[in-house]
């Protein structure tokens, strides 16, 4: 077992390098990530990162919700989802002003945020980017499931 899980680097610190951490389809998984990936500005990180978490935000508020046996338990998904992305949105921009800068360690994963996220106007169109896309994400996810009866009926052909 020792000659599969050994410590990355300094083994006082606690951090270990297994396969699953260390493995080639985690490392480009990882390297494939909004955060991670080259090449994208702060808004569009933004945006990818927030339309996921509207998306998946929605279905808990819907479905398991106070109001979930109520007549309106989409729109009231709906509308804590946004609450949510609003809010966890006011973290990013007191996050930001904040100017917390630790250093990155670089033991397990190769990656490191990008540049332009370690400046306040890049945390700020990054802030602005999740605004958008999470309520876009939550706003596309509940308008799947209010539509559901119709694009069932036109993947199955028409036929019921």
């Amino acid at each position: 077992m020792t000659d599969v899980i050994k410590p990355a680097g300094d083994p006082q610190i606690g951090n270990l390098e297994t396969p699953i951490n260390s493995s080639g389809f985690s490392k480009a998984f990882i390297g494939n990530l909004p955060a991670y990936r080259t090449g994208l500005s702060p808004q569009r990180r933004g945006l990818e990162i927030g339309m996921a978490h509207g998306y998946l935000l929605y279905g808990p508020f819907a479905l398991l919700g106070p109001l979930r046996d109520s007549d309106i338990p989409g729109l009231a998904g709906l509308l804590s989802a946004a609450a949510l992305v609003v809010i966890l949105t006011a973290c990013l921009s007191i996050y930001s002003g904040a100017g917390v800068n630790t250093a990155v360690t670089k033991t397990t994963t190769p990656f490191t945020p990008p540049a332009s996220l370690e400046t306040d106007e890049g945390w700020s169109e990054f802030a602005g980017g999740f605004l958008i896309g999470g309520i876009g994400g939550a706003t596309f996810a509940y308008l799947l499931a209010a539509n559901l009866p119709i694009l069932t009926s036109l993947v199955s052909g028409g036929h019921s």
